[in-house]
């Protein structure tokens, strides 16, 4: 810093930095703080870590734009976080610490976020719902049973009994289970859960919010253009300007690196072999260009001249025109002028290049011999589109999910990746469009609008905001500290293993390789996640309801309790058991094709429609046992009681398979092993009971031979009447 403004200057610990000190910047510094620039000379700086542009940005200490509303594009400013690539600066300190622009952003990323997220959401309001139906039931079947049983106490465990089968005790276990089990499938395909629920939100994830540079580009400046002054693909320009990158001696930038692998190895050998360096004129700042001298032979020397298009013009005064050499008039400027102009609007960083041929001399060159030069043409630099990226977005648009690019480059530049991904960019808005919208506005203008440029972080949060607010499940992919704010403001945050620390910190799911097509997968893998806790939730609910409508009906008519609280309870222990491998199941295919996510309307409808059907065969089974089996007196209920548990016990286990799919159970969709061996198993120990030794203390009995017909042909009736439920149900309202 310096001291009372004289000129002495200390060193001192970035945390001893206060708002007023003064410091000096140089090519390679750390910005320690927000800084205003107040002297300059060739400032550029490196704000992809804020911005997501690529290339360093020049820092001037007079504003040339001085309406710029956006902070990050403000060329007087500095930020934290950014570096200086070269030059030297004096600037005056602003912000330290947390109040500087990055210390805001990691303020708002480490705030507590109370929030529930869409996965959250719709468990809390499936468990509600179920929990309040077990609320108005419970007392429902007390009171009738007290009143017409006169046993209150009896009534009150066969209350509890019925309030334990309608809880949805395993749901805990069974979302648990199926997340984990998608974690470490997911992990196997280089995607880190961070949060186990992220995963659900990835199958209901219908809107995708990414970051362009690193995400759908290569984050690497690659030579995309080498033409002659009217726009031609030129060999000689691209040989002219690696000879110019190849034999300069200061360091190499990005678009010398992009120049110099742009040439095959053959190519080069043959250049480094027939031409020799005989002196450079070294880039700086004020020129904005850099020259090369070299030779074929000891007679002529060629001076090779490469820079900014502008700075390049200054100093020709020919033009390399089909071959032949002619003045660079009006005409040729105007020729010039919309060949460079098209290029631009294609997104391309565009460098001119020109040469001048002199006699052999001694001695060296200097920036007099910059002049009378011969314009050859242009070569033009872009970050590209990586090679999984355009058929990544042709699986998640045929998967149901909406991309949108959120980015702090250039609206050129990012259109110009979009057309080339085969994104449909249409109307572009740019970060200053939204500033004076309202919320409603803006959600209105994002719903339709593919690719959002010149954005800071805030602009990306706000947009992720009101996205959700429209009811999108929204997930944000970013790598920046840019990015922060949107990816703990999504629904779902996305960010790579080599991101900055901030990224990752706020995000939930991981990817260990930065493509789009592993982000896919992951979704395909949180539908079949989603698929498979909907199953159980699904089963239960609708059973449950039956059941308890059957519990009614029994209540009011017969002279004894149906079942005894402790056949419920076993029951239900067992229909648990069954339930055990269903993260394990099998999934459609037209399951996974769109986004799925909670609808508690649905769940009461499917409730209302499955329910009854086993309620109808319960009521079946209850007029079987008392007029065909004469199972009608107290003194008779065990069998009664037997005959009903054997039934409603093997219709629940059923229900697995007839529900787990909307296609023909055990012909068109099988479930997996693991489901299919449990509810074998526990249908056989279901059976058995009555029969083993356990009888007695389960106050159970042995079933006459003669029922079993009957079992079969209940059970029969009841599959059957559920698809054709299922055909109607899924025809009117789809299936999830």
């Amino acid at each position: 810093i310096n001291e009372n403004g004289e000129n002495a200057w200390l060193e001192l610990p970035i945390d001893q930095l206060v708002p007023g000190d003064i410091i000096k910047l140089a090519a390679g510094d750390m910005i320690p703080a927000d800084l205003r620039i107040i002297q300059a000379r060739d400032l550029f700086v490196a704000q992809a870590s804020l911005t997501g542009e690529s290339l360093p940005v020049e820092k001037v200490a007079a504003t040339r734009e001085p309406r710029q509303n956006n902070p990050l594009e403000c060329d007087t400013l500095c930020f934290m976080g950014t570096n200086v690539v070269s030059g030297t600066a004096q600037a005056v300190v602003m912000a330290t610490g947390a109040g500087t622009w990055f210390g805001q952003l990691a303020g708002r990323v480490s705030e507590q976020d109370n929030e529930q997220n869409a996965f959250q959401k719709g468990i809390s309001r499936v468990s509600m719902l179920l929990i309040r139906f077990m609320l108005v039931m419970a007392p429902v079947v007390l009171i009738i049973n007290g009143y017409t049983k006169g046993d209150w106490w009896e009534a009150a465990l066969f209350a509890l009994s019925v309030a334990v089968g309608l809880t949805p005790e395993m749901l805990p276990m069974i979302v648990t289970s199926t997340l984990a089990r998608g974690a470490v499938k997911l992990s196997k395909q280089k995607v880190i859960v961070k949060h186990l629920d992220a995963i659900q939100n990835f199958g209901a994830m219908d809107i995708l919010c990414t970051d362009k540079t690193g995400t759908l580009t290569q984050d690497k400046i690659v030579l995309e253009n080498h033409t002659d002054i009217s726009g031609k693909p030129s060999e000689h320009v691209l040989h002219c300007a690696w000879l110019n990158s190849h034999y300069q001696t200061g360091l190499k930038n990005l678009l010398d690196t992009a120049v110099l692998e742009g040439v095959d190895e053959t190519a080069a050998r043959q250049l480094s072999g027939r031409w020799q360096k005989i002196d450079e004129i070294p880039f700086d700042f004020e020129r904005r260009r850099m020259s090369v001298v070299v030779a074929e032979d000891s007679n002529v020397h060629q001076l090779v001249c490469k820079g900014a298009l502008q700075e390049i013009l200054n100093v020709c005064t020919q033009v390399r025109h089909n071959g032949d050499i002619v003045p660079l008039d009006d005409n040729m400027l105007r020729r010039v002028k919309r060949v460079t102009d098209t290029l631009n609007r294609q997104g391309l960083r565009v460098v001119a290049v020109a040469t001048k041929y002199l006699p052999a001399r001694e001695g060296d060159y200097q920036r007099i011999d910059e002049s009378d030069l011969i314009l050859e043409g242009y070569i033009a630099f872009l970050d590209p589109p990586k090679e999984t990226t355009a058929p990544a977005l042709k699986a998640l648009k045929a998967s149901g999910i909406t991309v949108k690019i959120l980015t702090g480059d250039s609206e050129l530049v990012a259109a110009k990746v979009c057309h080339e991904v085969g994104l449909d960019a249409g109307d572009v808005i740019i970060g200053s469009d939204i500033e004076g919208l309202s919320d409603d506005a803006l959600a209105a203008l994002a719903a339709r609008t593919t690719l959002f440029a010149r954005l800071t972080p805030m602009h990306k949060e706000r947009i992720v905001t009101l996205l959700k607010r429209e009811g999108h499940v929204v997930g944000f992919m970013g790598d920046g500290i840019n990015d922060a704010p949107a990816l703990r403001a999504a629904d779902i945050g996305i960010s790579v293993d080599g991101a900055v620390d901030i990224a990752r910190e706020a995000a939930d799911i991981i990817l260990l390789e930065k493509s789009l097509m592993v982000l896919e997968e992951g979704v395909i893998e949180g539908r079949r996640t989603f698929s498979n806790m909907l199953k159980y939730i699904k089963m239960t609910a609708s059973s449950n309801f039956g059941n308890v409508f059957s519990v009614l009906v029994a209540s009011a008519f017969l002279p004894f309790l149906p079942m005894l609280p402790l056949h419920l309870l076993i029951q239900n222990l067992l229909y648990d058991v069954s339930q055990v491998a269903i993260p394990f199941d099998n999934v459609d295919e037209e399951q996974i094709q769109k986004p799925q996510r909670w609808n508690p309307a649905d769940l009461g409808r499917f409730m209302v429609f499955f329910g009854p059907i086993s309620s109808i065969f319960d009521i079946l089974t209850f007029c079987l046992m008392w007029w065909v089996f004469h199972a009608n007196t107290p003194e008779t209920q065990t069998l009664f009681q037997s005959g009903w548990f054997v039934v409603g016990l093997l219709s629940q286990t059923l229900i697995v398979h007839m529900i787990r799919t909307r296609r023909l159970p055990f012909i068109q969709s099988r479930a997996a092993w693991p489901l299919m061996a449990m509810t074998l198993l526990v249908m056989v120990v279901g059976v058995s009971l009555p029969f083993s030794p356990l009888a007695s203390y389960l106050q159970l009995q042995a079933l006459p031979l003669s029922y079993f017909p009957w079992l079969i042909a209940i059970l029969v009736g009841y599959m059957t009447l559920t698809q054709l439920v299922k055909g109607f149900y899924s025809r009117r309202y789809g299936w999830q």
